[in-house]
């Protein structure tokens, strides 16, 4: 199928990138594996997006059902968790989070029962009956987060565009990442769902134009949703370039609609709102089924995975049974990767659960990590080139080797967004972007511990104020007492002296 690029001349819409070796050939030709067996305990963390975790609203022992609602998102950009299949509670502890630090997060344990039995059989609704704003209500109750990686609750994203005139809703199926295809296969097999999952999302946000952006390497996907939508105008289905980071929003914003957003702004301040693909069908199937968010789709892939593909999972399955469902060659693993290999977390090891924003999990070899010293920068400008930000990748390294931090703020640091395009383009292999984390986390450190100091300094100036009232205070009271003192002194004196006065004249008197 020839496939023709929508806008010619664009290109000079793109800023930087880089084109990393795809990889995606050993699981993109192959269709989603549904037949994961379901585990026999699931691992379910209570946070699994930004924001507080969710609080749990059943309890160690309890039953459970397929959909069941197990924990309720707190504050505005937290989730709630429904649980992926039947079974009972058989803890509520602290266990390692799908995180490069691995540390302890609240988690529900599910032990499952296998009959997978829903709480009640979801009942079909029509989206387009239902008050527009209640579409995100339903979506938040569904516990929908984006499904592209950053899990932010969907429904806040919903609401923010209520809030704001949007004029295009964008859908990213860029899925730029290398070796990761879920989303390509999610539109090759679910085209339908995906079309009718954007036409609930314009209803909702009252917005009357879409656009679908996807990378040209996926001319199946492209094909499949071109077909699912012909039959509806307001949404565009359009080839975007295969280049690193297309599926960062600015970059898709700016190359698909020619609008900039600012660098402190959001995608809403130019009439932009962006969804991934895969957001789009868990919102389809949280509207038309009334089926909460417990799966995903996952691609599992790597040198070291012996049968790559996509998996259908429920959220909570532990690493290493999903490595060990597609064959795992342990001696040959040298780097674990929640995402993709480009922004994606390394793990310290597998024993973590899959997570709602998981799209892919990779087992990478030596081969594939190509670890090597870095050398001396050659001042080649290539990480200039690069970076789809516009920042000086060079210039900010100096600085915070040099421990200027300030200085490498006046270059942009705030914001670089971590996409390791420099680093890859580094032809001295300088780790570019571990300086970048290495001194935004620093910077973070720093602004915790002056906001710390200035509530210490605060808490100082309130008690060295109340101890100088109580110290007013105390002098006032001990005034008040003197005078009071003195008072009865001369009380006393003056009853005295008019006694003394009565005696004498008395005397006088006899």
């Amino acid at each position: 199928m020839q496939i023709t690029f929508p806008f010619a001349g664009l290109e000079s819409r793109i800023r930087g990138g880089v084109h990393p070796e795809a990889r995606k050939e050993s699981t993109a030709g192959k269709a989603i594996d549904t037949d994961f067996p379901l585990p026999s305990m699931l691992y379910i963390a209570l946070q699994q997006h930004v924001g507080q975790p969710a609080e749990p609203v059943v309890k160690v022992g309890d039953r459970v059902f397929k959909g069941q609602l197990i924990a309720v998102g707190q504050g505005n950009i937290s989730a709630s968790l429904h649980a992926p299949t039947s079974g009972v509670v058989a803890d509520i502890i602290d266990y390692p989070a799908a995180h490069p630090s691995a540390l302890p997060t609240p988690t529900l344990l599910l032990e499952t029962d296998s009959l997978d039995l829903w709480q009640q059989e979801p009942e079909t609704c029509d989206p387009f009956s239902l008050p527009p704003e209640e579409i995100s209500i339903r979506v938040a109750a569904a516990g929908v987060v984006g499904m592209g990686g950053a899990a932010f609750p969907s429904a806040v994203k919903l609401n923010l565009g209520r809030r704001t005139r949007i004029k295009t809703l964008l859908i990213n199926g860029g899925e730029c990442e290398p070796y990761l295809t879920c989303d390509d296969r999610l539109m090759q097999e679910r085209a339908d769902d995906i079309v009718d999952g954007i036409r609930i999302m314009l209803h909702g946000l009252e917005c009357r134009d879409a656009m679908v952006g996807i990378e040209d390497n996926k001319p199946l996907a492209f094909a499949a949703m071109r077909a699912a939508a012909a039959s509806y105008p307001s949404i565009q289905v359009l080839q975007v370039p295969t280049l690193y980071p297309m599926g960062w929003d600015k970059q898709m914003i700016r190359y698909l609609t020619g609008k900039e957003v600012p660098a402190d702004g959001r995608a809403t301040d130019v009439g932009v709102l962006m969804h991934n693909i895969g957001t789009a069908y868990a919102v389809q199937q949280a509207i038309r089924y009334g089926r909460p968010l417990t799966r995903r789709v996952v691609t599992v892939s790597g040198g070291a995975v012996k049968t790559p593909r996509n998996v259908e999972v429920p959220i909570g399955t532990l690493l290493t049974e999903l490595f060990s469902y597609c064959g795992l060659d342990i001696n040959r693993a040298r780097r674990f990767v929640l995402g993709g290999p480009m922004m994606g977390d390394i793990l310290p090891h597998t024993r973590v659960p899959v997570i709602k924003g998981a799209c892919g999990i990779l087992a990478l070899s030596a081969e594939e990590i190509n670890e090597q010293d870095s050398k001396a920068c050659i001042r080649c400008s290539r990480c200039v080139t690069a970076c789809p930000t516009g920042l000086l990748p060079l210039e900010m390294m100096v600085r915070i080797r040099a421990g200027q931090l300030d200085g490498a703020l006046n270059y942009g640091l705030r914001d670089c967004i971590s996409c390791a395009s420099c680093s890859y383009a580094c032809p001295s292999g300088i780790p570019l972007v571990s300086y970048f984390k290495y001194a935004n986390s620093e910077l973070v450190a720093r602004d915790q511990a002056s906001l710390k100091s200035e509530q210490t300094k605060k808490l100082a100036d309130e008690k060295t104020a109340r101890l100088e009232r109580i110290k007013q205070e105390q002098l006032a009271m001990a005034a008040k007492r003197k005078a009071e003192t003195e008072a009865r002194k001369k009380e006393a004196e003056a009853r005295k002296q008019a006694k003394e006065e009565e005696a004498r004249k008395n005397k006088e008197e006899a």
